[in-house]
């Protein structure tokens, strides 16, 4: 912690941060249950493009946000590695980083403004976690 953050900001802002972790692995949460459906189901939900691609990119996908999900959490939680936490909130960043153009590129602006939910919540605890409040590691 620096000199010029107070304990009550540095609460604030660790619980601010834990409330952007948890909701954003809320979302992501919902978003891999979403990729793991069926590509029928999912197309009736209005993902047509998952019945457009081969089975195995959306459950990749989805694959790879429930470890986002899990880095997330797990490590900030358990205070081992917490670094891996703004490594997970990257990793979800570059998920989006991929989706947006994807979706734009298709003509489905939809989903655009949910993702972009998805690009304020991962900067704010990749930020946040890396600069503002880090957890420290388990002595």
């Amino acid at each position: 912690m620096t000199s010029d953050i107070t304990p009550t900001t540095s609460r604030s802002w660790n619980i601010a941060l834990w409330v952007g972790q948890i909701a954003l692995a809320a979302l992501y949460l919902m978003g891999a249950w979403f990729h793991f459906l069926s590509p029928e189901e999912a197309a009736k939900m209005g993902a047509v493009w998952m019945s457009e691609v081969p089975t195995a990119l959306p459950r990749f996908i989805g694959f790879m946000e429930v470890l986002g999900v899990i880095g997330l959490i797990l490590p900030a939680a358990t205070r081992i590695k917490p670094q891996l936490t703004v490594w997970a909130a990257a990793g979800l960043l570059a998920i989006q980083a991929l989706a947006i153009p994807f979706h734009a590129v298709r003509g489905e602006f939809e989903p655009l403004p949910f993702n972009l939910i998805y690009v304020v919540l991962a900067v704010f605890v990749l930020w946040g976690r890396s600069r503002k409040a880090p957890i420290a590691p388990r002595a």
